[in-house]
């Protein structure tokens, strides 16, 4: 255990050079990994294209149980491994899904067992800091991939990701981010019209995230209090902190409607939680200038106030488009209206349908992997505002990818 204070031992480590993956000072511990030499699944299905997958989850929170569950459900795939830093985690997540005990894998290392384990596909639902190791880790082994947003809490964490990701695909391996607006009828049909010029050229986009906040406890010797719970949010470098981890959402729909990324941001942001112990702003306001002079405005709050929306307006010279993560997805134009609907359940669906695309893609062999450069555009995309609102200034895309800021994190006194 490291002999600094707690809240030295928070501090975010900033470096600009950014050598290879490894970010994380376990990763000095991954020669005592060797004996768990990485091996090859049965990616290739051929013959077997109608047998089950066999996949490994690691992460096994919230949400990662709730992909466990889906995965399981689905009828297409077998778990046959499961990771957790925490041994109960998977103790419990082990016998849920009738894994077998010699498969059951915890300690900042486990995922390196799984992966040595033998699994055709993996399903990443760890703290963001984990991915870029993960993903690389997981291309190696020549698993298909299946992830969580946001994609890392930096930018050489998203360009670590993209790394991954071109591997899987050179390698003829599926690569998938789970995000669930992009699967939604009503959102698909919403952003097709606006791309079509039923509303005329877009000149403004409106976006907004506004939740109840996650626990933030005090500090304590090592990081392993911050590694559940939602807790490590409140993190820059466990979690990207609120924009990046929540804010996302939104401003993925923004981008999907600009079909760009911003050149710059610009605005404020501020802690104003009750008691707070993370470093990461809590209330932001923030606007994104495009190539063409299209703007994007952001608002979030993540605090207990009952307040909660995820939504994304798209403002143009002759309509608009709203759209609403739980709510109405509708268009309003001079010369074309959609009325839209209301949006069903889009946390748990648009899960559901993420999980069963990659099978399919899987099954059928098709590794284009749409969803690997719009996601890691929208992560660098709050990677950006996030700076930009902690500087309180204006920084532009180019800046932040020359900058490449590596956070880092201390594993001290974790189990290995």
């Amino acid at each position: 255990m490291s002999s600094e204070s707690p809240e030295t031992n928070q501090r975010i480590k900033k470096t600009k050079t950014h050598v290879g993956i490894p970010r994380r000072r376990f990763l000095g511990h991954a020669a005592a990994a060797t004996a768990f030499a990485i091996m090859k699944p049965r990616t290739a299905l051929g013959a077997e294209a109608n047998s089950r997958i066999e996949c490994g989850v690691i992460g096994l929170g919230g949400r990662g149980r709730m992909i466990a569950t889906m995965v399981k459900e689905h009828g297409g795939y077998q778990i046959t491994s499961v990771a957790d830093y925490f041994p109960d985690v998977v103790e419990h997540a082990g016998e849920a899904y009738s894994v077998a005990a010699e498969r059951r894998f915890s300690g900042l290392l486990g995922y390196q067992k799984m992966l040595a384990s033998g699994v055709d596909a993996v399903f990443l639902e760890t703290p963001p800091y984990c991915f870029p190791e993960h993903t690389a880790a997981a291309a190696e082994a020549g698993c298909h991939i299946y992830i969580a947003k946001p994609l890392g809490c930096d930018v050489p964490g998203c360009l670590a990701i993209q790394e991954a990701a071109r591997k899987t695909t050179e390698a003829k391996r599926v690569f998938l981010v789970d995000f669930q607006t992009r699967t939604d009828p009503l959102f698909i049909e919403g952003v097709r019209r606006v791309h079509v010029g039923e509303i005329g050229k877009v000149c403004l986009l409106s976006s907004v995230y506004c939740d109840e906040s996650f626990s933030d406890p005090p500090l304590t010797g090592t990081i392993e209090s911050r590694l559940q719970h939602l807790i490590w949010v409140n993190d820059v470098n466990l979690g990207g902190g609120s924009l990046v981890n929540a804010g996302i959402h939104s401003i993925d729909i923004a981008l999907w409607i600009a079909q760009a990324t911003p050149v710059s941001a610009m605005g404020c942001s501020r802690v104003a939680r009750t008691d707070p112990h993370g470093d990461s702003g809590d209330v932001f306001s923030l606007t994104y200038e495009f190539a063409d002079g299209l703007l994007l405005n952001h608002r979030g709050e993540h605090l207990k106030d009952k307040y909660n929306i995820i939504a994304c307006h798209a403002l143009g010279q002759d309509g608009n488009l709203e759209t609403d993560y739980s709510g109405q997805v509708r268009m309003d134009g001079l010369r074309a209206q959609f009325p839209g609907g209301q949006v069903v359940d889009l946390y748990r669906q648009g899960a559901i349908r993420n999980i069963d695309t990659f099978h399919k893609s899987i099954v059928n062999g098709v590794y284009d992997n749409p969803t690997v450069e719009p996601s890691v555009n929208a992560t660098l995309a709050t990677v950006l505002g996030r700076e930009a609102g902690r500087r309180n200034t204006k920084l532009t895309w180019n800046e932040i990818i020359q900058e490449n800021t590596r956070l880092e994190v201390d594993t001290t006194g974790l189990t290995l």
